[in-house]
């Protein structure tokens, strides 16, 4: 974006402050706001500018900005008049408001929901000093031509050269993610998690604060760690903890302080935070080279800028760019573009990998967002329809009031009074429908429970009562202003037509559009659970029956075995780094010897008895043998990475050398048959198991399965006797796939609860049409009754016209779902399931019967009428 380019804030934000705000502070109050709006452009671009600038326009309406509203005698009248006139309608009309009550507070329940999701995530990180002066740097690395992958770590290298050559940096701290381990004190052991922090981490991430130590000393000297108050009551229960010495990977700590608990709402969290200078000491005595200071080595690293006041974003990143092209001409072939991110801008924000913590992709916000809006425009076409149809009925109230003096506006705010009134009463029911599906939702995906609390606050219930008015206003605004357009001549000869509503038939729009919405709705959540099935049952190229993964946690690898090789329903017992199929994994550059080709490898750490155990096919070669040392000397690949270099056959392979970029060269010793290694959306990639009987972070167990619940008793106690207090953690293979694959079943269930949601509103709407048309028309359905007519001939003549709707609204939707599975959510799935009759056509047949059940029940009742009756009262 252009610097020098001014851009005006909403306008609709601009008189809204005006409206509400005293005249004494509005010009400063606009002045300021209009500053910080350009500086957001800048910064964050112009969308999430005008979003900015709204957030803070609301949050403006304190006391004492709010000018004094003079309300006079006949205005508080007119207003008491305006509200009894409304109460009254909506009593006499009991059935039609207790339908628009019920749309709108099963919609406003779901949308409840999302403003409590997005108040809560978009509160992230505002708890530090100057957060808009805080910047995180993220890297994009590109191979070649290849698509750039953007990682949300960079190097140290980055980090060093920022801090001594750029100028606008208040001050910056570099971490590493890669702190966690034992922490041992005399007789106890306790795991942490953490990161290594360099001196300024107080400084710059102002918000996590010392409760005992020196912020600016605590992190300065080598072997220090910083603790949190519940890890420092973990390990020495109420003694003091500073200045005690800890080990943690046999190396002494010194406690130099005390820290409170990270917020909730923080993207970093951690228990423990060890020196960096400690972390760079070791790195120097493992690589005497300095690789460790490479400005490719993006991966666990991260630094964080505190910029100067003042200071423009765009200065850092052109000195980014700067550094970026100097560092970039001194390698080959790979490239990496370090870029600042907001730190407001990173929960939610981009899909980044690596990331150092929580992390939630903007992108799913915005889908939900709109899925939201969808589900609360439905209950407003809901209330827009029926308020329209009754017209009719009030046409001679709109003559008469207008008759004796009511002017169009007087008659336009009587009816958005109605409609608040009737939102603010759906609120109170959407309040208790809230806090009945939050549990459900914050369980829907861990992800959700990770990032979200849903807690109500004061200024939540402010948010909701903000939203119930704007609702109101939104679903009465189309009515009121169709209504206080009539003429009192027409109104009083029940003549309430506009030439808007008859040209364009409004009402029937509406109709389709909500049931096109439904079907969209039913016929995707039946696509994601198929497609969701499909993936847990995918043969994915070894076996995975019976088989349960114990999760290490730093515990000696060969003690573990030995115990549960013990046990007699242990048929096979193997170690791994990771765990195949499970939609993540490492990979390295490598090349074939005598080749100038290159290939990105994923690889497994895994023992002799791995292959044997998952039962994949050996095409060529031979397993891995049992020796002891760590020097890493074969590699086993697939039939993938042969085609990549070329290779005639798998028995072609074997001796051939391959040269990891940033490790070992390996003479490959076999070839496994082609297996899913990622996820199954994705192509099979070049893959390699890596001889280690060391780098283990999983036992895996070949069970018997006669007597599983027995079994795992006994693989606990096993467990419990060599672990040193360690928590059992130990899923089965099976499980750990369903969770992987998860995301469809997500789909699955949000997709499928918004879809009873807008079939429960588009039917409530169908059920008031039906019973208005049956009203309306009933001296036409008595007469037709006398003159021999057949009440299923009737039932025929009233239900044709809303058959045609859901046919329509049927043609509509079922292009449109296909569209969307085929073209856009299973595009780039490797692996899916092919979109059939089945799929498409089984919602349409449920919203068809429901549809036709609902208008049939109501003009039965109205054919089965005395016409005698009907015609002498009517």
């Amino acid at each position: 974006m252009h610097q020098g380019k001014y851009h005006t804030p909403p306008i609709l934000a601009q008189r809204f402050l005006r409206w509400f705000c005293k005249p004494a502070l509005v010009e400063d109050i606009a002045g300021d706001l209009e500053e910080d709006f350009n500086d957001f452009v800048t910064d964050y671009g112009l969308g999430r500018a005008r979003y900015k600038y709204w957030l803070a326009v609301i949050r403006f309406l304190k006391p004492f900005a709010i000018k004094k509203i003079h309300i006079t005698t006949t205005q508080t009248i007119m207003f008491k008049n305006y509200f009894k006139t409304s109460i009254r309608s909506i009593a006499r009309n009991r059935l039609f408001s207790a339908i628009n009550i019920i749309g709108l507070a099963i919609s406003m329940s779901v949308c409840l929901l999302m403003i409590s999701f997005i108040s809560e995530l978009f509160s992230y990180d505002k708890f530090h000093e100057n957060p808009d002066r805080i910047h995180r740097v993220i890297s994009y690395e590109q191979f070649l031509q290849n698509e750039p992958q953007g990682v949300a770590a960079t190097s140290i290298l980055t980090g060093k050269r920022l801090q001594a050559e750029v100028p606008g940096i208040e001050a910056s701290v570099i971490l590493n993610r890669r702190f966690a381990g034992d922490a041992s004190f005399q007789n106890k052991t306790v795991s942490l998690k953490g990161l290594w922090a360099s001196k300024s981490f107080f400084e710059v991430l102002s918000g996590f604060t010392l409760l005992q130590g020196n912020a600016e000393t605590a992190l300065l000297s080598p072997n220090s760690v910083v603790l949190t108050e519940e890890a420092a009551t973990r390990i020495f229960g109420t003694a003091n903890a500073m200045g005690q010495t800890i080990e943690i990977r046999s190396i002494p700590f010194t406690v130099t302080g005390i820290a409170k608990q990270p917020p909730f709402n923080s993207h970093i969290s951690f228990e423990a935070l060890g020196s960096m200078v400690t972390y760079e000491n070791m790195l120097k005595q493992r690589s005497k080279s300095g690789n460790w200071l490479k400005w490719t080595n993006v991966g666990n690293d991260y630094v964080y800028l505190l910029l100067d006041e003042g200071t423009e974003p765009g200065s850092i990143q052109a000195s980014l760019d700067k550094m970026s092209e100097e560092e970039n001409l001194k390698i080959d072939r790979f490239k990496i573009y370090p870029e600042l991110q907001a730190l407001t801008s990173i929960m939610p924000g981009p899909a980044l990998s690596n990331n150092i913590g929580k992390s939630m992709d903007s992108s799913i916000l915005s889908t939900l967002f709109i899925l939201t809006t969808i589900v609360i425009l439905c209950a407003a076409f809901n209330y827009t329809n029926l308020s329209v149809a009754r017209a009719f009925k009030r046409s001679k109230e709109i003559g008469v009031r207008k008759v004796v003096g009511a002017n169009k506006g007087q008659i336009f705010w009587q009816f958005i009074l109605e409609a608040i009134i009737i939102s603010l009463t759906a609120l109170c029911i959407a309040i208790l429908l809230f806090y009945l599906i939050r549990p459900e939702f914050l369980n829907i995906d861990p992800m959700v429970q990770q990032a979200t609390k849903m807690i109500a606050t004061p200024a939540l219930f402010a948010y909701f009562l903000v939203f119930s008015v704007f609702v109101g206003l939104m679903a009465g605004f189309f009515p009121a202003v169709h209504l206080s357009k009539l003429k009192s001549t027409n109104a009083l000869k029940n003549a309430p037509g506009s030439g808007l509503l008859s040209r364009m038939n409004m009402r029937k729009v509406l109709v389709v559009i909500q049931f096109s919405l439904s079907l969209i709705f039913i016929i995707s959540a039946t696509i994601s659970f198929k497609q969701y099935k499909y993936a847990v049952a995918f043969d994915l190229g070894y076996n995975t029956e019976n088989i349960l993964s114990v999760r290490l946690q730093g515990v000696d690898p060969t003690k573990v075995a030995t115990a549960f090789e013990a046990i007699p329903a242990v048929n096979q017992v193997a170690r791994s780094f990771d765990l195949n199929g499970l939609g993540n994994g490492d990979r390295t550059r490598v090349t074939l010897e005598n080749s100038a080709d290159s290939a990105y490898l994923y690889y497994n750490f895994v023992d002799e008895n791995f292959i044997p155990l998952m039962e994949h096919k050996l095409l060529a070669g031979a397993n891995f043998e049992s020796r002891p040392g760590s020097r890493e000397e074969s590699i086993i690949i697939n039939e993938r990475t042969l085609r990549k270099f070329n290779i005639e056959s798998p028995s072609a392979a074997i001796d051939q050398y391959i040269q990891l970029i940033r490790g070992p060269r390996l003479r490959i010793i076999g070839v496994v048959e082609d297996f899913v290694y990622t996820d199954i959306s994705r192509n099979i990639h070049h893959f390699g198991f890596r001889y280690s009987n060391s780098r283990h972070n999983y036992i895996n167990l070949k069970l018997n399965p006669s007597d599983l619940v027995r079994t795992m008793e006994r693989v606990e106690s096993a467990w419990n006797a060599v672990a040193d207090g360690k928590e059992f953690q130990a899923e089965f293979y099976d499980q750990k796939l369903q969770s992987t694959y998860s995301q469809y079943a997500t789909i699955y269930t949000i997709v499928g609860f918004l879809a009873f949601i807008t079939i429960s509103i588009a039917v409530l709407g169908l059920l008031g049409m039906a019973i208005y048309t049956a009203e309306t028309r009933l001296k036409e359905i008595s007469v037709r009754k006398i003159l021999g007519a057949s009440e299923a001939s009737l039932v025929k003549l009233l239900a044709r016209g809303f058959i045609w709707m859901l046919a329509i609204a049927a043609l509509i939707a079922v292009p449109l779902s296909y569209y969307l599975f085929d073209s856009v959510v299973l595009s780039e799935s490797v692996n899916r399931i092919s979109i059939g009759i089945t799929e498409l056509f089984s919602g349409v047949l449920f919203i068809f019967l429901i549809g036709f059940v609902t208008i049939a029940s109501q003009t039965w009742k109205t054919a089965k009428s005395n016409p005698a009756q009907t015609l002498r009262s009517e």
